[in-house]
Parts: C-alpha cells; structure tokens; sequence
C-alpha cells in the first residue's frame, strides 16, 4: 500500500496550480495514480468519508485526480468543459481540512474532459452530488480551496459546531 500523508491548510503547495501530465501511460503516472488510490482508501477507512483526492493533496503537482462514486479510477488533465447554469449550495468538506466545513455554490452539472489511465481521451457528463465533487477536485489542481469558494466568512465553520447545530434544525444553518 502506497497511501501518503495528505496536505493540511497553510501548506502552500496546495495554492499552487498543477502541470499537466505529458505522459498519461508513464511509470511515474502510474505511481501517482496508485498513492492517490491508496491514500482515498486509507482516509476512507480511518474517517469513514470520501469519494476522491487529487495530487496536490499528497504533494505532487500534476493534474490527476482520483474518484471513487459514479466514477471509479484516475482523470488526468481534467477540465470542465461545460456547466449548467443552474447552481446549487451545499456544505463541502476536504482531507486537507477535515475538521472544516464551507458552505458554497457549485454547478448543477458539468462536462468534464479528461484522459483515462489508458491514455484514452474522455470525456463524463456530472450532475448533483456527483458534479460538486468533479468541481472541487478540479479546483485543488488550480490551488483552489473549497474554503475559497465560501458564500461568504460566515459559511465556514467547525464540523463539531456543524454538528451540534444541526441537531437544532435547519433553520440554525
């Protein structure tokens, strides 16, 4: 197993904006993709949430996320290539500051293009649950945080809070 140690907020190799890979099919590639994978199942396993990761979060500055939902397996210069106009908001969370949680507004639906592990061009039509995801994968290979995407300083807040106040209702969020 090669999972790796996931960068917290403040590193600042998480606001740099990753390279695109040259080579999709290389020895290094595959490396990447495999401590991604192994890195998600980890996380997965010791917090019981999680559905993908990208590079930047284990350090390595390439464009390649890894999904584990409606999508399983690694996009490699992924980018959104359309998205709806219909928005939604919902509270995000992340690995790199898993005790936070951001209120934000994301696309209804995207188009995503990306390679596959094969080197195959693709591309995924998201929507939902599923296309918030994609957003805020593609956004950390642009050193973009969910935490940046807050409606405003006031839709961040601790999850234990979170928690707490929304046994109250939802009207308390």
């Amino acid at each position: 197993m090669a999972a790796k140690e996931i960068l917290l907020l403040g590193n600042p190799l998480l606001r740099q904006r990753c390279r695109n890979v040259r080579a999709p099919r290389s020895e290094e590639s595959r490396q990447v993709i495999t401590d991604l994978r192994d890195t998600l199942a980890e996380f997965r396993s010791h917090r019981g949430f999680g559905r993908g990761i990208a590079a930047p979060q284990i350090g390595t500055s390439q464009k390649i996320i890894y999904i584990s939902s409606d999508f399983t397996g690694a996009m490699i210069n992924p980018a959104i290539v359309r998205k709806s106009r219909m928005r939604f908001r919902l509270w995000d969370d992340c690995f790199s500051f898993p005790d936070l949680l951001a209120y934000v507004q994301r696309n209804y639906s995207v188009v995503v293009s990306f390679t596959d592990e094969e080197g195959k061009h693709r591309q995924l039509h998201a929507k939902g649950a599923f296309a918030e995801l994609l957003q805020h994968e593609i956004d950390h290979l642009n050193g973009i945080l969910a935490i940046d995407r807050a409606i405003d300083s006031r839709h961040i807040i601790l999850r234990s809070e979170f928690e707490k106040l929304s046994h109250a209702g939802p009207a308390v969020l």
